[in-house]
């Protein structure tokens, strides 16, 4: 059942699991919609300098960082409107910080099926900005780091050291990623928790299947047993819950590669209208690095990918914090494994249930 869930033959969903404007690229590329809209979508998308020119790049194809970050603000630092934030169901908009709850390396080879690597977020590693720390918390630390450098030399426009602070996330997350599974990051997606929720409400919602009954007030999620359709608050519940998961952040890890299996199977059949709007939400959205040309990776998009969790050695409290324990040489290892190896049976249709 879960290889299933891993292992899509549909182009566009080779991208996203967080990564709106790259999935309409390959919406548009399978619907056979012509170049020149393909082109209108990285138009307006917000681009980011955090991977120098002359960085490392991948020598067996490509490999593109997808960040999915937890704050409740928007792309300039601004609280998203009260109604919204209600629907979301994610708190206040002063909650959640900067951490990078949802790592993903993709890898495209040169030839044959593309790889979702999904990290799990509490991995303890070193961080690029020094010492050890919860890999998704390298993005967070080098903002404020990055903020408080810029305040104390006189800056104090809001919308600038949010903007300097956030390049200063994206290239501390990138180097410290790349570190830990011993890989050049070509590129990289960032989204953040309105970025779920708008591709869900602008799907009219996705249909998920659980395997038990399931409720946590932190999450929001209260979901019976079987197949179901969730709305956007729903949804995006569905992604954020831990607690009560035989797993907990590691089951949460396969809630949200399910939730990319049922946005690709509802955007499978969508027309011109409903991919124009969701290019629009996109540029709400994303980030993209500025050197992510959309349309040529939409002539090149393999047919094929599959999702995997990278290992973890245990769990372990240092600090007060509870963190995974990893081998950064077997992960590495693990990471080339999985780009080598030939992608499995595809899976039957219908929707997999997991827990």
């Amino acid at each position: 059942m879960q290889s299933r869930a891993r292992y899509h033959r549909t182009a566009f969903l080779v991208l996203f699991r967080t990564a709106w404007s790259v999935v309409c690229v390959a919406v548009l590329v399978v619907s056979g919609f012509a170049w020149a809209t393909v082109s209108t979508i990285s138009t307006g998308v917000e681009r980011s300098y955090a991977i120098p020119d002359d960085a490392p790049r991948s020598a067996s194809g490509r490999n593109i960082l997808i960040m999915g970050l937890t704050t409740r603000l928007d792309l300039h630092g601004e609280p998203l409107p009260d109604d919204v934030l209600r629907r979301m169901q994610a708190g206040e908009s002063d909650r959640g910080g900067y951490n990078a709850n949802t790592l993903i390396l993709l890898h495209i080879p040169v030839s044959g099926p593309a790889v979702a690597m999904s990290v799990p977020r509490d991995n303890l590693v070193p961080l690029s900005s020094g010492g050890e720390g919860k890999i998704k918390e390298a993005y967070g630390r080098a903002k404020i780091t990055e903020e408080d450098r810029l305040h104390a030399a006189g800056s104090h426009d809001k919308r600038e050291l949010e903007h300097a602070g956030r390049e200063a996330g994206r290239r501390a997350q990138v180097q410290t990623v790349s570190a830990f599974l011993g890989q050049p990051i070509d590129h990289l997606v960032e989204l953040s928790l309105i970025g779920f929720f708008h591709i869900a409400e602008g799907l009219g919602g996705v249909d998920v299947c659980l395997r038990n009954a399931t409720k946590d007030p932190l999450s929001g999620a209260d979901f019976p047993a079987g197949p179901q359709h969730l709305d956007a608050g729903q949804a995006l519940s569905f992604v954020r819950q831990r607690h009560g998961l035989p797993n907990g952040d590691l089951d949460r890890t396969r809630r949200q590669q399910a939730f990319l299996s049922a946005v690709a199977r509802r955007l499978k059949g969508a027309d011109l209208g409903v991919v124009q709007a969701m290019i629009d939400m996109a540029k709400q959205d994303v980030v993209l690095d500025a050197r992510f040309d959309l349309v040529e990776f939409a002539r090149s998009i393999p047919a094929e990918v599959r999702f995997e969790t990278l290992p973890v050695e245990g769990g372990a409290n240092v600090g007060g914090q509870d963190v995974n324990r990893v081998d950064p040489a077997k992960v590495q290892a693990k990471v080339t494994e999985l780009a080598t190896a030939p992608p499995p049976p595809p899976p039957n249709d219908g929707v997999p249930c997991i827990d």
